[in-house]
């Protein structure tokens, strides 16, 4: 079956496929200018997005706020034009700055989840940039859409529903998330579609759905868009092309994880997360490590009793210190067995 383009107010994609944002440096400039180029919607994240700049220890601010633009610039470049965005975490410190900043330079669309962004329409008033808050319930969707419709009298450009087999951070409790296998997540996706419609009525638009979570192949696209979604987002598969911004070291440990090797970590924000099972969470469990400066990246974080700093873990993982790292990934990375490219891998996904 071919897919059909991907049409957010003005954009228009010819792919319905969202590459997923990845932090800390894991989808940045190169693949998602690339996932662009390819027909796709490429997301860079901001997470921590200046941790490559010469200020990044003693200025971390600064450091992310010059990496958002850099990259968006050098991603627009690659893609020829093609759509590209940013995903920005509620939950950053920082985080309404980081929006303006990603708007004033040229961010086509912002994504964003780990909270609710109650204020992100306020943010990006008098840009052209296209905005959707990530949501795994319908009560969340219900919640953003009326307060979003009261504030600001507009709705959201398009919405991400991300379900239990996302990677990194989630949006459900860790009892949710140990029972998850035996959920019916689409009757919860049908529900949020639904309670769109009022809003697309209401403004006479069209809020386009995506699905994120488990999505991995040409047949799981079209199982979602048979619930009624409009497209599909998806992450960890684009890590094991030639274009991620990670290194080779962090791609072989996608390459290599077997089934039994993921598992749901509680971070240091406080948030459950699913990632690959490692060294680094075996001495966790036991250690707390000592945490010299705070690089001010989640609000929810207190260094004063954190086990880690999350920052550094990640960095250490973008940069293949493998042994010191925390490995976020979604349900289904055990099925990755080979590297491919960017060009090779939307073909797939498109084609099946």
């Amino acid at each position: 079956m071919e897919l059909k383009p991907l049409i957010i107010g003005n954009l228009k994609s010819r792919f319905p496929i969202i590459q997923g944002g990845m932090g800390v440096g894991i989808s940045l400039s190169r693949l998602a200018g690339n996932v662009a180029k390819e027909g796709g919607i490429g997301i860079i994240s901001t997470a921590q997005i200046g941790f490559e700049e010469e200020d990044f220890y003693t200025n971390p601010v600064n450091a992310n706020l010059r990496a958002i633009e850099k990259h968006l610039i050098k991603a627009k470049e690659i893609s020829e034009n093609g759509i590209v965005g940013v995903n920005i975490m509620v939950a950053s410190q920082n985080y309404k700055e980081y929006v303006i900043c990603a708007a004033k330079s040229g961010a086509d669309v912002i994504i964003s989840g780990a909270g609710l962004p109650i204020s992100l329409p306020e943010y990006v008033e008098g840009f052209n940039t296209k905005i959707a808050p990530i949501v795994s319930s319908v009560k969340a969707a219900n919640v953003l859409l009326k307060m979003w419709d009261r504030k600001y009298h507009r709705t959201a450009d398009f919405l991400v529903i991300e379900g239990p087999k996302a990677g990194g951070h989630l949006g459900f409790s860790l009892e949710e998330l140990e029972g998850f296998e035996s959920w019916n997540y689409e009757e919860e996706i049908k529900k949020i579609i639904d309670c769109k419609k009022d809003y697309e009525e209401k403004y006479q638009v069209k809020i386009p759905v995506i699905v994120a979570g488990g999505v991995f192949d040409h047949n799981d696209i079209l199982h979602c868009l048979s619930l009624g979604a409009d497209g599909v987002q998806i992450a960890s598969r684009f890590v094991v092309t030639e274009e991620c911004d990670a290194s080779q070291a962090y791609k072989n440990e996608y390459l290599n994880a077997e089934k039994e090797d993921i598992e749901i970590v509680i971070s240091p924000v406080g948030m459950p997360g699913r990632a690959i099972h490692n060294k680094f969470l075996e001495k966790i469990k036991t250690e707390r490590e000592r945490i010299d400066r705070c690089l001010r990246c989640i609000v929810t974080c207190n260094p004063s009793n954190t086990p880690y700093c999350i920052t550094k873990a990640l960095i250490n993982a973008v940069k293949g210190n493998i042994d010191n790292a925390l490995l976020f990934c979604g349900s289904e990375v055990y099925r990755l067995k080979e590297m491919t490219t960017v060009k090779k891998l939307m073909n797939e996904l498109v084609m099946g």
